[in-house]
Parts: structure tokens; C-alpha cells; sequence
């Protein structure tokens, strides 16, 4: 009872017992170890957080709402991520059949695969069969104008240009554009009214402009085909094969313009009003493969889907045309051939 009558004596005490008790919850302690091991017990942290290995998410287990809440972004993060690797292409591996030569098969009534460099055919099926080419011929529409050259020369557009339906840029009468920008237009989203604009700027009118188309191709030594028109829109007497249209592809292959611009996603067009316009390019395969560099698309009812598409790999330069596709089997068959031609 003198303890506590003497107030010095019991603050002393107390200070003592505090310092012993800071002392054991600072202390590395050994009571608690497996037999047999010495040295200090490492220490076990508290739970704070549960790491998400597939989305490298916290997720704080001390508080439930903050885990729902970031659960759910995280799951709604996770579909949003897979449906985005839905849409594209590349990521997205699509069943491809082969022959017994390795050789992907392909639903294209006429196929033809070549060495953009020597000619050489790689493969073939059909590839005689004459068919209508539809815009797929504009590659040579495009080829006799960068071989005339002048491309920073004005062109002027007249009413007889505009009469091309469907797919048009809507270039209007009195406006005036430098040929390389039609060109340009041309190539990456094949209007029609483009194609009319360029042919009578350069022969005078379609007409003639389609004579100059064939003596071109018999040249080149494209000799199963026969043009009318420089789009490709459906008209008696108008044909071709996917062999020549793969000999005309290869002169385009070659020419440093158009090589230029048929590897273009995407161009910015502008009218002569100062009103601008992104023109998308129609070839799907450019996004699908990173070794694609071209070249040009074509459809229409008779003529089905086409594509002729070039690719670059290593040294070596592919050319695949493909006539009278699907809409989805023209992109499937063509990156599928393109991606043997330039891996064989």
C-alpha cells in the first residue's frame, strides 16, 4: 500500500513496464520457428491487396466495396479488351485448309500467284479463265497515267466525268485538281468518277482512253483481256484473266508512283472547295499483314469480289490475284496465299 501513497515510486513503475512492452513488439522473436532451424522467424506482412495476374489489377481485400468496384472494371476492362481483339483481323486466326502440297485452298473461281521480281508462277488455279476484272483494272487505268507523267499538271473536271455510278468521290464540274492527287484517289478508294475524270484528261475521252488501255496490255503481254472503260464498271466486251491481270500488276509493281500510293491506309483528300476528306483504303489485306504493300480491290456482281494484293518479305516480292470470291473469302484467301507465297 506504500506504492501507491509514494506518487514518485509509481510513475517509475509505470515507465518501466511501458519501455518492456515497446521492447517485446520491436524484437525479432525466435520463440516461434520450425524445429530444428535457427535465426529469426521472417515475419508474415498483413493481406492488403490480391494481385489479378491476368490484368495486373489490385483488388484491396480490407475493402469489399473498393474489390466489387474494381472487380467490375476490371471484368468490364477484360471483355472491352477481348471484344477489341475480335475486331482485329491479325489477332484473330481463321480456319485455312490446304492441299497435300501445302498449298492453301481457296473458294476463288480463278487464283494465280506470282514473283513480283521474275515471273515466275507459284501457283495457279483457273488462272486462263476469262472473267470480268471489275475495278481491279483500274490498276492499269493508273498505270498509263503515272507513265505519262506530268502529275503536277491541273485537270479539270467536266460533266461527262461525274456519270459514274456507284462508288463516287463527287468531284464536281469546273473543279480543278492535280492529276497526282486524283491519281492518289484513285488507288486507295477507287471512285469512279476519278477513273472517267483521269482516262478523258488523258485521251480525250473514254473511248479512246480504252484503246490506249489495250495496247498497253497487249505490250505488256496481256493478250486475253479487252477493256471498254478505265473503272471496270460491266459492259459487253469487256474482260480479262487473273494471268494477265497478274503480268499488268507487275509493270504497276515496278512503277516507283504507284508503288507509293497503293500501300497507303488511308489519304486525306482535298476538294476544290478547301473541304477535306479522309478516303480509307478498300484493301483490307494491308491491315491483316504487315508485309502487304498493295495493290488493288474490284467487285462487282458479275465479276464477284477481287483482289490483287502484293506483299514484301526478306528479299522477296509476291503478287496474288484473286477473282470471283466471297466478300469474306477475298480477304481470307488472299492474305492466306500472300503469306505462302512469301514464306514457301
Amino acid at each position: 500500500m506504500k506504492l501507491w501513497r509514494d506518487p514518485t515510486l509509481l510513475v517509475c513503475v509505470l515507465i518501466s513496464v511501458s519501455a518492456l512492452g515497446a521492447f517485446g513488439q520491436n524484437d525479432d522473436v525466435e520463440a516461434v520457428r520450425p524445429s530444428g532451424i535457427s535465426g529469426p522467424v521472417r515475419k508474415a506482412q498483413p493481406v492488403e491487396s490480391i494481385s489479378d495476374s491476368n490484368e495486373g489489377e489490385s483488388i484491396s481485400a480490407a475493402s469489399p466495396a473498393r474489390k466489387a468496384s474494381v472487380a467490375k472494371s476490371t471484368s468490364a476492362r477484360s471483355r472491352k479488351t477481348r471484344a477489341k481483339a475480335k475486331r482485329t483481323p491479325a489477332s484473330t486466326p481463321e480456319s485455312i485448309e490446304y492441299t497435300a502440297d501445302g498449298i492453301p485452298k481457296t473458294g476463288a473461281a480463278s487464283v494465280i500467284v506470282v514473283d513480283a521480281n521474275s515471273g515466275q508462277t507459284l501457283y495457279e488455279k483457273n488462272a486462263d479463265q476469262i472473267r470480268a476484272p471489275a475495278s481491279t483494272q483500274k490498276l492499269l487505268t493508273a498505270l498509263i497515267i503515272a507513265e505519262r507523267g506530268f502529275l503536277d499538271r491541273p485537270v479539270t473536271v467536266q460533266q461527262i466525268d461525274t456519270m459514274a455510278e456507284p462508288v463516287k468521290l463527287n468531284i464536281k464540274p469546273g473543279d480543278t485538281y492535280q492529276r497526282i492527287d486524283l491519281l492518289r484517289a484513285l488507288l486507295v478508294k477507287s471512285p469512279n468518277d476519278v477513273a472517267r475524270c483521269l482516262a478523258r484528261d488523258n485521251a480525250g475521252s473514254v473511248e479512246a482512253f480504252a484503246e490506249v488501255m489495250n495496247r498497253r496490255a497487249r505490250e505488256l503481254g496481256a493478250v486475253n483481256s479487252h477493256f471498254v472503260n478505265p473503272n471496270g464498271l460491266p459492259m459487253p466486251g469487256q474482260y480479262s484473266t487473273a494471268r494477265d491481270l497478274s503480268v499488268i500488276a507487275r509493270t504497276a509493281y515496278a512503277n516507283p508512283t504507284i508503288r507509293s500510293i497503293v500501300c497507303l491506309p488511308q489519304l486525306v483528300f482535298r476538294y476544290a472547295n478547301g473541304r477535306t476528306r479522309e478516303l480509307e483504303n478498300t484493301n483490307k489485306v494491308l491491315k491483316r499483314l504487315p508485309y502487304c504493300n498493295g495493290m488493288k480491290t474490284g467487285y462487282t456482281e458479275a465479276a464477284g469480289h477481287c483482289l490483287i494484293s502484293s506483299g514484301s518479305r526478306g528479299g522477296r516480292d509476291i503478287i496474288v490475284v484473286v477473282l470471283g470470291d466471297s466478300k469474306a473469302g477475298v480477304w481470307r484467301d488472299s492474305s492466306a496465299l500472300l503469306s505462302w507465297g512469301l514464306w514457301m
